[in-house]
């Protein structure tokens, strides 16, 4: 079972909700210092959204560059040398301009145009993987057969990395991001997740295709050394797919426990605008961030009445920060077909997600391709009895059983019901 008290305030979480003691402390619009479990030390963590918002749209008062030493902990025997080729090219390491650079670099390949001409090959994964589910057969694992798959298959074809590295991958990012893992382990992984990623880069290099690494080593090669390569493709990697795996996990749990709200969005599959509503409202309401890079006070600030010295971190809660009632009216409500809003669930300011346009693309296609496959999707298991990763740094599911209706010949392992 576990251990409550042990899971840092702004990752503590109740099912798909925030914990009471988190919204509690956002609802009394106090700032609290609580343990750094990325780094060391503590933080002041802010959860009000104006608040979330005034820190993460200011770089100037707020560094990213200044709070690099957070990730110290997966540093363990690595020289300063070799920490400083693991930053290069890194975004969440640095702040304007350094980091405007490096987006303007890498944005040309998320924007809502690219992801149009995406949009056939991801149709393809998609189908391709409810075909695996269909025949696994009811109480099959959603997670496993289909959201983990779908977005790293994307992700694998935008990077040029082969599918059949795709589980190992998988299997160290989630070592990586559970934070309940020893420090060293960690590191470990770290190591290994960047020797595979040194050795794609090696391979780009030599054979530049037309991934995102081979247009980088086109265009940008006098910008971009193979260490800068390595941490770019290395991020591009782990964001990639491990928030959208847990947003089409959590976000069919949370329609599945929530009836009205499923016809809702079943009523309005043909409906572009409704479908895109929907994946805002879930995103919103899911928030699987928990936060990001804690910043670091250049100089002495004051964010709701808290002073903040000069150096102290500062971390941001996203999950109450987006059912603030002074954001948004009767948040703790799932509501499909509420005006999309502007939510932090992919972050504000300059380190805005880079890959949103890439998420909302992939939601926006998976969740009305699996509600027509299989029109009375329902779990396979209590809701009480699925088991969610709490110490992750991305919030989600163990695993998520479903089950359906088989149509005649479908399923050729079926599982119980």
């Amino acid at each position: 079972m576990t251990d409550q008290a042990a899971i840092p305030l702004y990752m503590a979480r109740e099912g798909l909700a925030p914990s009471a003691e988190a919204s509690a402390l956002r609802d009394s619009g106090r700032l609290l210092k609580v343990p750094v479990t990325l780094g060391s030390g503590e933080a002041w963590l802010v959860t009000r959204y104006a608040d979330v918002r005034e820190v993460l749209s200011d770089p100037t008062r707020f560094s990213n560059a200044l709070s690099a030493a957070a990730a110290a902990p997966l540093s363990i025997g690595l020289s300063d040398e070799e920490r400083a080729r693991r930053r290069k090219g890194q975004l969440l390491a640095f702040d304007p301009p350094e980091h405007t650079r490096l987006r303007r670099i890498l944005a040309p390949e998320f924007t809502m145009r690219r992801m149009r001409v995406l949009e056939p090959r991801i149709t393809e994964i998609v189908d391709a993987q409810l075909d695996e589910l269909e025949r696994l057969g009811p109480g099959a694992d959603f997670m496993a057969a289909f959201a983990l798959p779908v977005p790293s298959l994307v992700i694998c074809e935008l990077l040029g990395v082969p599918a059949d590295d795709r589980s190992e991958f998988q299997e160290r990012t989630s070592r990586l991001l559970d934070m309940s893992r020893p420090r060293e382990e960690r590191a470990q992984v770290g190591r290994e997740s960047d020797t595979y990623m040194r050795g794609l880069v090696a391979r780009a290099l030599a054979d530049p295709g037309e991934d995102i690494l081979g247009m980088l080593i086109r265009e940008h090669r006098d910008e971009l050394d193979a260490d800068a390569l390595t941490n770019i493709a290395g991020m591009l990697l782990t964001a990639g797919h491990e928030t959208t795996a847990n947003m089409l996990a959590l976000g069919t749990l949370a329609l599945l426990t929530s009836p009205g709200e499923l016809a809702a969005l079943r009523a309005g599959l043909d409906d572009a605008e409704q479908v895109e509503a929907a994946v805002e409202e879930l995103l919103r309401f899911l928030s699987v961030a928990h936060s990001g890079i804690p910043r670091a006070a250049v100089r002495d600030v004051e964010i709701a009445g808290q002073l903040i010295s000069a150096g102290d971190q500062v971390l941001f809660a996203l999950a109450p920060a987006n059912r603030d009632p002074g954001f948004v009216e009767d948040g703790d409500r799932l509501d499909v077909s509420r005006k999309p809003t502007p939510h932090v669930a992919f972050g504000h300011g300059p380190h805005h997600c880079l890959g949103a346009p890439l998420a909302r693309a992939e939601m926006a296609l998976a969740f009305p391709a699996l509600l027509r496959r299989f029109p009375d999707l329902a779990l396979a298991v209590p809701p009480e009895e699925i088991r969610f990763r709490p110490f992750h740094v991305v919030y989600g599911v163990e695993t998520l059983p479903l089950t359906w209706t088989p149509t005649t010949g479908a399923g050729t392992d079926p599982q119980p019901r």
